[in-house]
C-alpha cells in the first residue's frame, strides 16, 4: 500500500481502545497523529509506557506518535478530527473543543450509540455541538483488538457528502484496512446502533447455554427487527445486508472482545444489571442504547421484540429465561413481512 500523496494533521480524541487504534491505523500511513486523552494521568501513563496496556495490552505506540490531554495543542493546524468518544459521554467531553475548532475541517465519528436524553445519533450530536461541520462516520464490523494486531477487517465510511466519504477512504485504506464508501448515514448508524442490543440477546443465550440454532436464530430475527426500525427511519434496507448491518451484528455477537456480549452473560449467569456496571471497565453502549431504541420504536410504530425483551430483562429484572419463553410463543406469522 502506498503512502498518502499528502500527510494530514490528524487528531484522534479518545484513549480507548478504538480511539488508539485507529490512531496507530492513520500513524501507519504517514499521517501527522496526535491522540487526545481526558485524563492527564492516564495519558502520561501513555505517553511513558507506549503501550495502551488497559485496552491494547502488547500493542507497542510509536514514539512519534504524539498524545496530549492538552485541547489546543491537539487541535492546532488540524486537518482532521476523529471522534472515539463513547455517546453518554460525547456531548460533554466535546464542548469545549468548539472553543478551539476551525470551521470547515472534517469530523470522522466511530460513535455507536444514540443519545438517551434527545435520541440524537453521533453524527447528529457532532452537528450540534460544532455547529454543522462537514461529518463522516467510520463505522462497520471491527474490534480495536485485531486492527491494532493489523488483521484483515473492512468497515464502510459513510456520509451526506459522497467527495467527503471518498477523501475519509483514501485517508484511512490499508492493506489491513479496507474502507468502502456508503451514502446511507441514518442505515449505518441504525444498524451499528441497534446491533449492541442484540449482543447483548446473544450474550443471554451463551449464558443460558443455547447452541448454535439459537444464536442464529436471534442474529436473523434481530436484522429483522433492526432493518424495520432503520427503514422506518430513512435508511435503505440493502445497508443492512452489509457491513455496518449484517456485518457488525455477527462480528458483536459471537466476538469474545464484545462488551454488550459479556454483559448479557452475566445477566444470564444471575447477576444483576447494577453488578454489571460496577465490574466492567469499559463502556457497553447497548445498555443506554436499549432505553434509546426503545423510545425510537415506539416513535416510529416498529415492533421489536427482542429489543423489548432485552429492555425487560436490563431495566425490569425479567427472568432471561421467560423472556426467552415468550418470544419463542408470540404469535405464528411468516418469516418476510411482505407489506
Amino acid at each position: 500500500m502506498e503512502k498518502p500523496k499528502t500527510t494530514k494533521k490528524i487528531a484522534v480524541l479518545g484513549t480507548g481502545g478504538w480511539g488508539t487504534a485507529l490512531s496507530l491505523v492513520l500513524h501507519s500511513k504517514g499521517h501527522d497523529v496526535t491522540l487526545w486523552g481526558s485524563s492527564p494521568g492516564y495519558v502520561e501513563l501513555l505517553k511513558k509506557q507506549r503501550e495502551n496496556t488497559k485496552y491494547l495490552k502488547g500493542i507497542e505506540i510509536p514514539t512519534d506518535l504524539k498524545i496530549t490531554s492538552d485541547i489546543e495543542r491537539s487541535q492546532k493546524d488540524t486537518d482532521l478530527i476523529v471522534v472515539a468518544i463513547p455517546t453518554p459521554y460525547a456531548r460533554k467531553t466535546l464542548q469545549p473543543f468548539t472553543n478551539y475548532y476551525t470551521p470547515g475541517t472534517p469530523i470522522v465519528s466511530v460513535i455507536k450509540g444514540i443519545e438517551n436524553e434527545t435520541l440524537m445519533r453521533g453524527s447528529e450530536i457532532l452537528s450540534e455541538v460544532f455547529n454543522g461541520p462537514p461529518i463522516a462516520l467510520l463505522l462497520g464490523p471491527s474490534h480495536a483488538e485485531e486492527v491494532a494486531r493489523r488483521l484483515p477487517t473492512t468497515v464502510v465510511v459513510t456520509s451526506e457528502d459522497i467527495k467527503l466519504a471518498t477523501k475519509i477512504q483514501e485517508i484511512f485504506i490499508t492493506e489491513h484496512f479496507r474502507v468502502y464508501t456508503n451514502s446511507d448515514v441514518t442505515g449505518v448508524e441504525i444498524g451499528t446502533s441497534v446491533k449492541n442490543v442484540i449482543a447483548i440477546a446473544a450474550g443471554i443465550c451463551d449464558g443460558l447455554g443455547f447452541g448454535d440454532n439459537s444464536k442464529a436464530a436471534l442474529i436473523t430475527r434481530g436484522l429483522a427487527e433492526t432493518t424495520r426500525l432503520g427503514v422506518a427511519m430513512g435508511g435503505q434496507r440493502e445497508t443492512f445486508s452489509g457491513l455496518a448491518g449484517l456485518g457488525d451484528l455477527i462480528t458483536t455477537c459471537v466476538s469474545p472482545y464484545g462488551r454488550n456480549r459479556k454483559v448479557g452473560e452475566f445477566i444470564a449467569k444471575g447477576k444483576k444489571l447494577s453488578q454489571v456496571l460496577e465490574e466492567m471497565d469499559q463502556i457497553a453502549e447497548g445498555i443506554l442504547t436499549t432505553k434509546s431504541v426503545c423510545k425510537l420504536a415506539k416513535k416510529y410504530n416498529v415492533e421489536m421484540p427482542i429489543t423489548n425483551e432485552i429492555f425487560n430483562v436490563l431495566y425490569e429484572d425479567k427472568d432471561p429465561m421467560k423472556a426467552v419463553k415468550e418470544l419463542m410463543l408470540r404469535e405464528p406469522k411468516p418469516e418476510i413481512d411482505v407489506t
